[in-house]
């Protein structure tokens, strides 16, 4: 039998002067959570730690046969435990747990497998909304919660309009600096709780980003779509958004509200698949109606706004779904890679790239083996899936997305 590791736990004590690293997913989203949760008094850090070093890390502190993703992030952690930059002794790890397969709710098991031999002392904090873990010191209230939801909301527009206006800015950095103008104005609002006037913010969000001075050249749309973590890190994907910008074309990369909405709808779809209905099922549909007007309301404004392309309507998502897999496929991020494709290629982007890491098999059944019959419904659809592993190198990986590019359309 294995040896079980202990739990360290956050407590109140330790709120005060403890530091909260974060792994590096989503920049723009995670630093507005960040800056949400600094206003309820813990001392939070985004990790920027890259290179080499974090990939040596999780290969020595994680079984080989471990997905990619799950090594990126104990590598992480564990290279920023070890750069002497942190008191190790008032310092704590924050793993989010959604309740679902692979690295949804086991990651953590084995962030505090690999750090207890070094740093036993280090507490691994659990952010989850399903009870998976409680922790005393770190408990999301339902205020904390609202705030979560529109910092996703406002994180998805700012990355939907950040990829629109990056790669057309004739003056190089404007896009970057409304971003920051944004990302400082949003931790500004959600610190007073003046965030919930979205028709306002939003509005005023696409005129500043319209008034970006952009080319009206035409370029090539590309897709990234396949697993969560690997989808959107630049850690994980080498740089890809920055890469296809480099390479002059558009990164479309649908919003991470996609995935909130799909981990709620596919509790309540197998309530209805295996008949088993639970007051859980009820708050989840409830939360489901709620969260998807939160997305029609983006779109309608982004629409009529008129400058701008707006993201995918989640149950549109669902019946491109429909078409060629069933919802009941939810290991991973199951019947949604599948849809993101085919929504992409029948609206225009017809260039995708799918996102492989090393040892997800739900993704690879739902990316590369669904790819083919996207490509039978649309034949003009250039999909490529790019592994991604710790001996894959950057050179490779380049090499293949620019091979996939001599082939893009505009």
């Amino acid at each position: 039998m294995s040896e079980r590791v202990k739990k360290t736990i956050f407590t109140e004590e330790m709120k005060k002067d403890y530091t909260i690293l974060v792994p590096d997913m989503l920049p723009i989203h995670f630093k507005l959570i960040i800056n949400i949760l600094r206003t309820y008094g813990y001392k939070m850090e985004l990790l920027q730690n890259r290179g080499q070093r974090v990939v040596d890390e999780g290969l020595k502190n994680t079984h080989n046969d471990t997905c990619y993703p799950a090594l990126l992030v104990i590598g992480q952690f564990m290279d920023a435990l070890k750069s002497g930059k942190y008191d190790v002794n008032k310092t704590a790890l924050l793993m989010s747990q959604t309740g679902g397969g692979c690295r949804a709710s086991n990651y953590i098991h084995l962030i505090r497998k690999a750090i207890s031999s070094q740093f036993p002392q280090v507490p691994v904090i659990s952010l989850n909304f399903s009870g998976l873990e409680k922790n005393p010191a770190f408990r999301l209230t339902v205020p904390m919660m609202i705030k979560l939801v529109y910092a996703v909301m406002y994180g998805d527009l700012l990355m939907l309009l950040y990829n629109q206006c990056r790669p057309y800015e004739i003056n190089k950095g404007d896009t970057d600096k409304m971003l920051d103008k944004w990302q400082n104005r949003l931790a500004k609002l959600f610190e007073k709780n003046k965030f919930t006037n979205t028709t306002a913010h939003y509005r005023a969000i696409l005129d500043d980003f319209a008034s970006i001075e952009r080319s009206d050249v035409k370029k090539p749309k590309v897709g990234i779509v396949g697993e969560i973590y690997v989808k959107y890190s630049p850690l994980a994907n080498n740089d890809l958004n920055e890469f296809l910008i480099s390479e002059g074309c558009e990164p479309n990369v649908p919003g991470l509200m996609d995935f909130v909405l799909y981990c709620a709808i596919n509790v309540v779809n197998d309530a209805s698949l295996y008949d088993k209905k639970t007051k859980l099922t009820l708050g989840y549909s409830i939360g489901y109606d709620v969260l998807y007007k939160f997305q029609k309301k983006q779109i309608k404004i982004i629409k009529e706004h008129g400058v701008f392309t707006p993201p995918h309507d989640f149950e549109h998502l669902r019946k491109c779904a429909d078409k060629y897999i069933n919802q009941g496929v939810k290991m991973g991020e199951g019947w949604l890679i599948t849809a993101e494709m085919a929504a992409l290629a029948e609206t225009g982007t017809e260039n995708i790239i799918c996102t492989q890491p090393f040892g997800c098999l739900p993704n690879h059944i739902v990316a590369k083996g669904m790819s083919r019959v996207i490509k039978q419904a649309y034949p003009e659809a250039n999909i490529v899936a790019i592994d991604y592993d710790p001996g894959a190198t950057k050179v490779n990986q380049e090499n293949r997305i620019k091979l996939m590019l001599a082939n893009a359309r505009v």
